[in-house]
């Protein structure tokens, strides 16, 4: 059996990701409380299905607090015949600001005299136990409702247990993904977008590729980047950590950036991994 665990912040993208695991076949349960996870195992260990629930801060501070003791607990008593992943969402709290003055939602944490930043720093707090166990935090900010969607199907539920890369394109300009396991500065490298008839062209177009690829920097860039990974991935991987993010960066996140995380996606796609490729600042 497989639980699911969804956490993070409220406007974050809880809601969406359960949906797309319910419609996808799993058993889904919304604002579970933490004290009912065994009960939840024991009822359903004899049951083929899999299962999802939300844990979010509506559920008792007290409660929240035993997350990490309650989870340690479960996964003892279950074994092998259980397989727990913790996925934790969240975003800037400037975007969840203003995702809660578009719907009009009120915060699970607002009171008369609190304001909704407030709560949402609050909340912060009292997630932090769910949070420092997560599998995978998926950071939200600059995920429209599809985007999110696809990211969940293709990473979440599919995963089938072997480690998951997510190589993650973006610009400095427009800051460091929060969510990154692992960060690439690759800023140094000849960069196409001084080349006229380059700078509209992307990483993923022919002229780009062919440019970068002859330039020896970028070569050398690429093979230490691979090298990294291939030496430390296995240790990751020991660590009973399934998923991880390593995410490339160069200016404008639109040419070098893209090139590589294109060549890294497909170098280790041809291993026994699970791979995935995102362009933050093109898709």
């Amino acid at each position: 059996m497989k639980l699911i665990i969804i956490s993070g912040r409220s406007g974050s993208g809880k809601s969406t990701a359960l949906h797309v695991l319910e419609d996808l076949g799993f058993n889904c349960i919304d604002n579970l409380p933490v004290g009912l996870l065994p009960a939840l195992f024991a009822s359903t260990r004899e049951d083929t299905a899999n299962c999802a629930v939300s844990i979010d801060a509506r559920n008792l501070p007290h409660d929240l607090e035993r997350f990490p003791e309650i989870l340690e607990d479960l996964e003892q008593a279950a074994g092998t015949s259980l397989s727990v992943e913790v996925i934790f969402l969240d975003a800037e709290t400037t975007t969840l600001v203003r995702r809660f003055s578009e719907t009009r939602r009120r915060h699970p944490l607002t009171r008369a005299n609190t304001t909704l930043t407030e709560a949402l720093h609050a909340e912060s707090d009292l997630l932090e136990g769910i949070a420092n166990l997560a599998d995978l935090t998926i950071d939200s900010t600059r995920l429209g409702h599809h985007e999110l969607r696809e990211l969940i199907r293709t990473r979440v539920a599919a995963h089938g247990g072997k480690p998951s890369i997510l190589f993650l394109s973006f610009a400095f300009s427009a800051g460091v993904p929060v969510d990154a396991d692992l960060v690439f500065d690759v800023r140094c490298l000849p960069n196409p977008h001084w080349v006229a008839e380059l700078r509209p062209l992307t990483g993923r177009d022919g002229p780009v590729r062919d440019w970068l690829t002859a330039n020896a920097e970028v070569g050398q860039m690429f093979g230490d980047i691979q090298g990294f990974i291939e030496r430390w991935l296995p240790a990751y991987a020991r660590s009973n950590r399934s998923y991880m993010t390593v995410a490339v960066g160069c200016t404008g996140g639109r040419h070098r950036s893209v090139f590589l995380t294109e060549r890294l996606h497909e170098h280790f796609g041809r291993n026994d991994l699970e791979v995935l490729v995102r362009h933050r600042e093109l898709d």
